[in-house]
């Protein structure tokens, strides 16, 4: 039984596949390679700091060298955990699972004392297996010391390694090894993981207080891990939302919501105000400054996908101010605040003193807020001739601090009329084509299957292997071709085809007419193995063009 005098990530470490959390792919693979004695000479294990790569490497030996409590069984993706070779590879003493930090065994004789020793056999295991480390950071030479190794490894010898910068290793290596990309863990599974450590270690926590603890931690089960120890340790067992954010340093989201609101207003006193009281709250600069940033790009994506605004688990209070902040902020306001918090954070971290800076950053994003967007400053030019001094643009009336109701719709005079509409997703694709824009426009074609336009709101389903920003360029060039906002939802499944789809059912139809012709079917008859490859219609230039048989 492990220690409990250990830190949680040492006393919750991962000893077999069950309890590995989000890494599904690789526990079906080694668990199936085992079942069906189809072990690779290699593994590769990539991905950031703490989601399982050492863990993995040593489940992965445990279950290549178990011989089960009875000491007569096999190989097995379960292994039992209390026979000699479990126990001692747990324990990091196996004699023949040796496990090598490449940080610090970089050169090309470290790798060739691992080549010598490879030559023989393992002392008392199946399989003598080496966990390399980081293995990035070997050398270029060492690399090459261990190609031919890896290409022809003794029967029973296996490598595997780990790695958090996958660019940096070599193809050639690559190419010998079976990859393996374990992933960030999602929030929610790193809250429940957390929620029930919590629970077995007798700790009193929200669950608010658990996410923002998963949130801190970005993906790594390990810093979530760390930083709940440290809670538990200096806020006595008892975590709430409130302690869990002063010790972290993060503003109440309440208040960042508030300050939000009041630089979008402009209300540059108000938003001083707010800075000072979560300063003298323990809120550090640089974490506010990374907060806003992280719900300019939430608001944003709610503003392309309003779907994301149901998800169940964000809080009711940020929803309804959520989805009001996205309705109110145009897209223009939006990329502007991310390109100046961006900015921001290096101005921040170079700064002598932190909450001066921010400050500063505080006053550029409210009087951001009232430069006219790109579409009004042309509205207004088009009224005023050429007038170099257009109007303000009126404060964004985004939701009051104290109020989670949304805006009311603007009056019509302040939307401006499209310059132009749309009425099927062809013709945007088209549009796209004229406008130069080529890429968009295949892409529409290829990706995009319609569901409807009505006024400036498309519904359409993006299919498999769709551009991640494809969305967003087609807002882009709506609002660049109307003059005014377009949101895009996107569903599930839509029943039409896409622009490719459809001309790919014509095609084949058109092809199966061709054949059927007497004179083409005497001809492909005449000539055995003839492909038809072109269809040409002698109709006017205005017909269909041609199609290509492939």
């Amino acid at each position: 039984m492990t220690d409990t005098s250990h830190v949680l990530a040492r006393k919750y470490r991962p000893q077999i596949f069950a309890d590995l959390i989000g890494q599904e792919a690789l526990v079906r693979t080694i668990t199936n390679a085992i079942a069906m004695n189809r072990i690779a000479n290699a593994y590769m294990l990539t991905g950031i700091r703490g989601v399982g790569k050492t863990s993995s490497a040593r489940i992965i030996a445990k279950g290549l060298n178990c011989v089960g409590e009875d000491g007569n069984g096999g190989m097995t993706p379960n292994p039992c955990g209390k026979c000699r070779h479990c126990v001692d590879i747990a324990n990091d003493s196996h004699i023949d699972v040796i496990e090598i930090d490449a940080a610090s065994n970089t050169g090309v004789d470290n790798v060739r004392e691992i080549i010598e020793s490879a030559q023989y056999n393992p002392v008392s295991a199946r399989y003598k297996i080496y966990i390399i480390d980081e293995v990035h950071m070997l050398s270029k030479q060492a690399f090459n010391a261990l190609l031919k190794t890896l290409e022809e490894p003794p029967e029973r010898i296996k490598f595997i390694f780990a790695t958090t910068e996958i660019r940096k290793v070599p193809i050639t290596i690559l190419s010998r090894c079976q990859r393996f990309d374990l992933r960030r863990i999602d929030e929610q599974t790193l809250t429940e993981h957390l929620a029930r450590i919590a629970g077995k270690e007798g700790v009193s926590a929200t669950r608010e207080a658990l996410q923002i603890i998963a949130r801190a931690g970005d993906g790594s089960v390990r810093d979530a891990l760390s930083l709940l120890d440290q809670a538990m340790t200096q806020l006595q067992n008892t975590l709430t939302a409130d302690n869990v954010r002063a010790m972290l340093g993060l503003a109440d989201r309440v208040s960042l919501f508030d300050l939000y609101d009041a630089m979008m207003r402009g209300d540059v006193a108000g938003a001083f105000e707010l800075l000072e009281t979560q300063y003298a709250h323990g809120a550090d600069p640089l974490v506010v400054i990374q907060d806003l940033l992280e719900l300019t790009h939430w608001l944003t994506r709610v503003k392309v996908v309003p779907a994301l605004i149901d998800d169940a688990a964000v809080p009711e209070a940020e929803r309804v101010r959520g989805k009001a902040f996205a309705e109110a902020l145009s897209m223009a306001t939006l990329t502007a605040a991310w390109q100046m918090l961006l900015k921001g954070i290096g101005e921040l971290k170079a700064a002598d003193n932190p909450f001066q800076a921010l400050e500063m950053i505080v006053i550029r994003l409210a009087y951001m807020s009232d430069l006219p967007s790109p579409v009004q400053l042309v509205e207004e030019i088009k009224k005023g001739g050429a007038s170099s001094t257009p109007a303000p643009k009126p404060k964004h009336k985004t939701p009051a601090a104290e109020s989670v109701q949304a805006p009311a719709a603007p009056a019509a005079a302040e939307t401006p009329a499209p310059s132009r509409t749309f009425q099927t997703l062809a013709e945007i694709a088209q549009a796209a084509r004229d406008k130069g824009e080529r890429m968009l426009g295949y892409n529409l074609d290829k990706y995009v299957r319609p569901v409807g336009i009505v006024e400036t709101r498309i519904q359409c389903a993006f299919i498999e292997g769709s551009p991640r920003a494809l969305s967003a360029e087609l807002v882009k060039f709506l609002e660049k071709e109307t003059g005014v906002q377009w949101i895009v939802e996107s569903v599930p499944d839509s029943p039409a085809q896409t622009a490719q789809e459809a001309a790919a059912e014509r095609h084949l139809a058109r092809v199966a007419e061709v054949r059927q012709d007497p004179l083409v079917a005497g001809i492909l008859n005449a000539f055995g193995g003839a492909k038809l490859n072109k269809i040409k219609d002698t109709q006017p230039a205005s017909a269909a063009p041609d199609d290509e048989v492939s």
